[in-house]
């Protein structure tokens, strides 16, 4: 008796689209965003960093938004808020 066993490949089909934008000369006066992914220890990261980033290259605001969990990408009314607002946006985990 043949057995036949079925293969599936977890690669997706995937777009990449590549953006190019001209560095900052400087944080002097920009707003910077962070998208957390909510994983544990991202919040106080994003609190350390934004006190470091204005004090030491003074940035005039920070913008601190939450994606609705780790496994998900961020809505893209999320991402269009962050381009219309920030200079600078980071993304980044936690852990």
């Amino acid at each position: 008796m043949e057995r036949t066993i079925r293969v599936l490949s977890p690669v997706g089909d995937t777009q990449v689209k590549t953006l190019a934008a001209p560095p900052l000369p400087s944080l002097q006066g920009k707003t910077v965003g962070f998208i957390d992914n909510r994983k544990t220890n991202f919040e106080h990261l994003v609190g350390l960093l934004a006190r470091t980033l204005k004090e030491q290259h003074g940035v005039a605001e920070v913008i601190h938004r939450q994606k609705a969990h780790a496994a998900v990408g961020a809505t893209p009314e999320l991402l269009a808020e962050m381009a219309r607002t920030c200079d600078l946006v980071i993304t980044g985990s936690g852990d």
